[in-house]
């Protein structure tokens, strides 16, 4: 075909079917396609749509690198069993849809707040709060919050956001505080 190469080797239905579920333009699907074999080793890039990429490879992406929420984008968006964050193709499409400019921002908020949830129980405590502004902040000694800063911050967040006062950010509750920050959608995004 006139796609050159290694771009025909998604087969037809499964372009189709990935079109339907993601915000994504046929276009953008077959680069990430061209982008996921390229993170493979040369004999399993025949077949890409049905490899994993280990997470030490994904995290090579420079759109990645620099994110840092990296390790959790891994883990939310993958399906791996054995739980090492490892992606399929379909993982890989899935973390780009996110985080494309058409996916809705209830879909980006919904994902922000998995990643956020560092201890995957389904709401936002204190110590996620914590380990979301060190992220945000970055880890050198110079930038670091001291404890009293960080607990007037977690405050502060908490004032804005925990409707029903239980000391926790529930789904609803995070979802209708990006509501109103216009800028995070565009902050919430990766492009290929």
């Amino acid at each position: 075909g006139a796609m050159g190469g290694s771009a025909s080797l998604i087969p037809r239905d499964l372009l189709a079917e990935y079109q339907e579920l993601t915000f994504l333009s046929k276009q953008e699907i077959l680069l990430a396609y061209k982008r996921f074999s390229e993170l493979l080793p040369k004999e399993e890039r025949e077949s890409a749509y049905s490899a994993r990429v280990p997470k030490s490879q994904i995290l090579t992406l420079p759109e990645l690198r620099a994110n840092p929420f990296q390790h959790r984008i891994c883990h939310v968006f993958s399906t791996s069993e054995t739980r090492d964050d490892s992606m399929s193709f379909e993982d890989f499409l899935d973390m780009l849809s996110v985080f494309s400019d058409s996916a809705t921002s209830d879909i980006k908020s919904h994902y922000a707040f998995c990643i956020f949830d560092f201890d995957d129980d389904g709401t936002l405590d204190r110590k996620d709060l914590e380990q979301l502004v060190n992220c945000l902040t970055g880890q050198g000694e110079e930038s670091r919050l001291s404890s009293a800063e960080m607990e007037q911050l977690i405050q502060n967040i908490l004032e804005e956001s925990d409707i029903d006062k239980d000391g926790t950010i529930n789904l609803p509750e995070f979802q209708l505080v990006v509501s109103r920050s216009p800028d995070f959608a565009s902050s919430f995004k990766i492009v290929l």
